[in-house]
């Protein structure tokens, strides 16, 4: 039996699509950032996210071949377990850097005050 026939195996085309998606998903952001964009840094971040997260749906769906159809409806519980860790580790990032920039920077006050001690 050849993988086209096998419904559970993509085609070549839909890792081609995949593949072509995931390129299109990463380069992007890497243009947000190294491209010196003019936009906010509230809205680059939503950017970089947003698509990060439509890529590890699109690497759920082209890659792992899970979708809504296939074996009635167990593999849509997959995706809203998918969905959920996505919410989840995008929100904990940002919780965390947020967290790490207010209280690990210094603020100018303190860098001026060791600067000029005795």
């Amino acid at each position: 039996m050849s993988a086209d026939n096998h419904s559970s195996h993509g085609s070549y085309r839909s890792y081609l699509i995949g593949f072509a998606l995931s390129v299109v998903l990463t380069i992007i952001p890497f243009w947000v950032v190294l491209g010196e964009v003019e936009i906010s840094t509230a809205a680059a971040i939503a950017i970089i996210f947003g698509l990060g997260a439509v890529q590890i749906m699109v690497h759920v769906h082209y890659f792992l071949h899970v979708t809504i159809k296939a074996e009635s409806g167990w593999q849509v519980m997959s995706m809203a377990f998918t969905a959920i860790l996505l919410v989840i580790v995008l929100s904990g990032s940002v919780w965390v850097m947020t967290h790490l920039d207010e209280n690990m920077m210094p603020a100018h006050e303190q860098i001026d005050r060791v600067r000029n001690l005795p």
